[in-house]
């Protein structure tokens, strides 16, 4: 079990974090698909931080074709059923328990699969947003995915039966002609219906990085788990604690964007926590 100090040397067991954790009153949480993956949901990044996969789906795709929605919305209606199974781990349980205790200052996810809140957690900022709501990108309209869901299903019965393995964030691998697929469209104005999540090449709001920029100022400590920081929406708050002597510390398996910035990082699963973070 390393871990690496500010100096760079190596030593042994997880002691380090939990001090750098119990010291402190007001700690930010920065988490990412490494919380997750525990809980069967796949994620995007090796340990080199580089693509495991292809690239999910961009905005500008989404947007721009029908082609590719149809593509989404097949893949999604066969791979949000298993998405939906998936339950917290101990590592949502031991954050929760952080927040239980009034150690945090927030919590940020990077995940839109809503674990940390089915595990008792009150305060989280969704940053890529929830895959259990749509949201109409002409009047804003809000949905649940569940609708939606009902509605794949009742119009494209013919993806029932095809073939599939699950893949991150309830979209689907699988091989087929999109063509047929039909669409669901805003009910209220008949505009496009997209997850309420940001896709690949999309901003988070600005309401929102402000609010994350503020707690990582009001923080005495950052704490990131399971997560690369290769997305700069993540990436940008820590740099952001970092230039403000913030300290830092990681638990994550394999690099990360930030590793010259963490004043202590662990390579362990994030599950760990729960070794750290008692009852």
């Amino acid at each position: 079990m390393k871990y690496t100090n500010h100096n760079g040397s190596m030593d042994q067991g997880l002691e380090p974090l939990k001090k750098f954790i119990l010291e402190r009153e007001n700690l930010l949480v920065i988490t990412g698909a490494g919380v997750s993956t525990g809980s069967g949901i796949g994620d995007y990044r090796d340990r080199d931080g580089q693509w495991k996969r292809p690239r999910p789906v961009s905005h500008q795709d989404f947007i721009s074709s029908h082609y590719w929605r149809q593509r989404y919305w097949a893949r999604s209606q066969l791979g949000y059923p298993s998405f939906l199974q998936a339950a917290p781990n101990r590592a949502h349980r031991a954050l929760a328990r952080l927040e239980c205790q009034g150690q945090l200052c927030g919590l940020v996810t990077q995940n839109v699969d809503r674990l940390h809140q089915q595990a008792g957690h009150q305060e989280v900022v969704d940053l890529h947003g929830r895959l259990d709501q749509v949201i109409c990108m002409d009047c804003g309209v809000i949905v649940p995915r569940r609708d939606v869901q009902a509605w794949l299903e009742e119009r494209n019965p013919q993806l029932q039966n095809q073939s599939f393995q699950p893949a991150p964030d309830g979209d689907a691998d699988m091989e087929m002609d999109f063509s047929s697929v039909d669409v669901p469209h805003c009910s209220a104005c008949g505009g496009i219906l997209k997850p309420h999540v940001v896709f690949y090449g999309d901003s988070v709001e600005r309401r929102i990085v402000n609010d994350v920029n503020s707690k990582v100022e009001n923080a005495d400590g950052v704490l990131v788990v399971g997560s690369s920081l290769m997305v700069f929406s993540s990436y940008r708050f820590v740099r952001h604690a970092h230039a403000s002597g913030v300290p830092v510390a990681a638990l994550n398996q394999g690099v990360t964007r930030a590793d010259d910035m963490f004043a202590l990082k662990v390579e362990e699963p994030a599950d760990r926590l729960d070794a750290i973070i008692e009852v």
